[in-house]
């Protein structure tokens, strides 16, 4: 399958002033686009034409895991952002409380990991199979997803998330990430229990397509969900 880069779901200069018309363009019209057609070409006539980029993530390496990484995690961003304030729904409101104490503990220690991320890379905040609720950070192109954990919330701390409109002042663009945050997306996909299956998922774990031990692991694992 070729794989689209995603339209973004508000208009280009709806996260003025927060997040520039100028940032959008480069970083969604440049940045994630170009991760969109690197995809498309490393993998034309191979195993992963015609995988999801899910299955692609689990199942590839080097430059064809990172493409495909960094279009998921985009496409995630964009989506963790809104241009209309939103809260946390009382479900996601509860578990966040009870996890860190509060709403604003939350951001403090999600800004926290994000500004300390080394580097380049990402702040997530995920729930597991068991509705455990974690802040996470990614270095580069690696994501959540990886190890089957479900993503609520993710900010991109890359440079090019951020520099025109703050330049180096990561601790800034943190700060104004709550004005945009989009709890309405988090809260729906915690309300979905879509993570509850992650127990019984059959998407293959091995991170090594060169690894003759991976396709043996793989199988096991799938031996052990569909015998459960």
């Amino acid at each position: 399958m070729k794989h689209i880069l995603m339209e973004l779901p508000y208009a280009i200069d709806a996260l003025a002033p927060y997040i520039s018309e100028e940032t959008l363009q480069y970083h969604h019209g440049k940045h994630h686009a170009g991760y969109v057609n690197k995809l498309n070409t490393l993998i034309k006539d191979t195993e992963y034409e015609d995988m999801s980029l899910e299955q692609i993530i689990h199942q590839s390496s080097d430059a064809i895991f990172n493409n495909a990484a960094q279009v998921f995690n985009h496409d995630f961003y964009w989506k963790s952002l809104s241009p209309t304030k939103t809260e946390p729904s009382a479900l996601l409101l509860g578990v966040l409380e009870a996890t860190f104490g509060s709403l604003e503990t939350f951001k403090e220690a999600f800004a926290t990991a994000g500004i300390g991320q080394f580097g380049s890379g990402w702040a997530w905040l995920v729930v597991d199979e068991h509705e455990k609720l974690t802040i996470q950070t990614t270095a580069n192109a690696h994501t959540p997803i990886e190890h089957n954990l479900t993503p609520l919330l993710v900010c991109d701390v890359w440079e090019h998330a951020y520099y025109i409109d703050y330049r180096n002042d990561r601790v800034k663009y943190m700060d104004n990430f709550w004005a945009l945050a989009n709890w309405e997306h988090a809260s729906k996909i915690l309300e979905s229990k879509e993570h509850l299956k992650l127990s019984t998922t059959t998407v293959p774990f091995c991170n090594n397509p060169d690894d003759p031990m991976c396709e043996y692991l793989d199988e096991m694992a799938h031996e052990g969900t569909t015998s459960s």
